[in-house]
Order: structure tokens, then sequence, then C-alpha cells
């Protein structure tokens, strides 16, 4: 027993005489691969070929450089440069003889005074195959200034003033006796609709539109076309009723409602169109 206590105290002494370190070991510093790693080496970056001059007396072509934008651009850009194959150029609308004496004969019945005048072609599809001048719409009632166009122009005139101008302006103005003048703005000229610089060619310059600016009556009165949609008096009707009854004889008819362009006359034009339809304002 005495022995036992005796190893127990040895133990104890040497426990109590050994002291651990105060820090453990450090690892070791793993080495940073970023930098430890080669260098991949440069891409070059591609140079454009210069464009090459061509061999004295060898025709010019187009270069690499120059080829190479339309090969490369954005499918969206390449889209808004596809136009589609060029437009044919606009030639004159050729007349059939047989029809043009048709309408030559039933002008002629209606009284219209008129000649033929020699073929027109200003270029641009500008022209009339078979023009003719028209002085007098109907009998007694003169086109001032006269005007070339072509007889079916001049044909829808004759039966819009017979038929429904006439009527209306005994009816709206019968103390100012009958029409004795249409006052015309055009009719033939070379030019794009509302004398703009691009867009479509006007049916003026094929002869088929006429603008009447007003109409004189025999007392002198002159009806002038302008706005009149809030004129209540019968001069408003009169224009309003000409106006609506231009749609029988004339497949497009635009007043002064359709727009700052027409204030001041009437546009008729006798343009063909799919189905027959027609346009009136």
């Amino acid at each position: 027993m005495r022995l036992k206590m005796t190893l127990a105290f040895a133990c104890l002494a040497i426990l109590t005489g050994t002291s651990l370190p105060e820090t453990g070991p450090l690892p070791e510093i793993k080495p940073d691969t970023e930098d430890t790693q080669p260098t991949p080496p440069e891409t070059p970056i591609p140079q454009e070929k210069p464009a090459e001059k061509p061999a004295a007396g060898k025709p010019a072509t187009p270069s690499d450089a120059e080829q190479a934008p339309e090969e490369t651009a954005p499918a969206e850009e390449k889209a808004g440069e596809m136009q589609g194959p060029p437009k044919p150029p606009l030639t004159i609308a050729s007349e059939p003889d047989d029809e043009h004496q048709e309408c030559e004969k039933e002008l002629q019945a209606m009284g219209a005074v008129f000649k033929d005048v020699p073929r027109i072609d200003d270029g641009n599809g500008c022209g009339i195959d078979k023009p003719i001048s028209l002085t007098e719409a109907l009998p007694g009632i003169k086109l001032k200034p006269e005007g070339t166009m072509r007889c079916q122009t001049a044909l829808a005139l004759a039966h819009w003033m017979k038929q429904s101008v006439i009527p209306s302006g005994e009816v709206a103005l019968k103390d100012a006796g009958p029409i004795v003048t249409i006052n015309q703005a055009s009719t033939y000229i070379c030019r794009l609709r509302n004398n703009a610089t691009t867009g479509k060619i006007s049916e003026h310059a094929r002869g088929n539109a006429v603008d009447v600016a007003s109409f004189t009556f025999q007392d002198g009165t002159v009806v002038a076309v302008q706005p009149r949609k809030e004129d209540s008096t019968l001069t408003g009707a009169f224009q309003r009723a000409v106006s609506a009854a231009g749609c029988l004889y004339f497949t497009t008819v635009l007043d002064p409602e359709s727009d700052a362009n027409h204030e001041h006359h009437f546009h008729l034009d006798v343009i063909e169109r799919h189905g027959g339809f027609r346009y009136c304002h």
C-alpha cells in the first residue's frame, strides 16, 4: 500500500514539471497558383488586309476590305437594305382606238366642245396616249381655262355637271341663273401627288384628273369651293351635295374636308382600282 502511494506521488511530480509550448506548429504556406502557372501566349489580333491597287491596265475590282462590311453586317441591317428587284420605269398607258372613239362619240352627243391634241410624253410616266383639250363640258358651260385630259375624264365631268351639279345649282341658287363656267385649278400636269418631291405620281400626270375651284353663275355669282361643313346656307348645301354626288361619276373625290391640300378645290379623278373600289371624302 505504501509502495503504491509512493509511485503515485512520483508520477504527479513528473507531470507537474512538464509544460506545453505556447503555440503549436504552423502549416506550410501553399504557393499561389496564379503566380506560378505559366502565362499563356497572347492571341494575335487579326489585321485587316489592305486594299490592293490594281495593276496598270487592269480594271479595278472590289477589294476584300470593301466587301467585308457587307459580308459581316448584322442580319437586321442587311434586311433593311433588301428592297427587291428594281421597279420597271413608269410608262404611259395605251388607249385602244375603239374605246377612245366611243368615248369621243358620247362626249360629242352631250354637246361638249373639245379637240384632239398630239400624244403627250413628258417622261417618268407623265403623259397621255390620246389627249383632248376640253373647252366646254356641256353646251354653254365653259371650262376656264380650257384643260387637257383623257376623254374618260372629260366624260365623267360632263355627266357630273349634267346630272348633279346643274340640278343642285338650280335649287340652291335659283335666282343666280344657270351655271356658265367651271373654273378649274388643274388638269394635266406632270407632277407627284400633292406636289410632293417624293412619292407616287399624280393622276393629273396621267390625264385622269381635274381640280374644280369654283362655279360661276349667269348673274356673276361665284361659288368658291371652300370648307363648308358648318355652313347651314343653301350654298353650303349645294357644295356638300355636288361633292357627295361626284363619287357616282369619279372614282376619287377629295373635297375641303379631306385635308389641307384640298381646302379650296375638288379633286376629281377616274383612276381604276381593283374591284371597282372608290375613295370619296
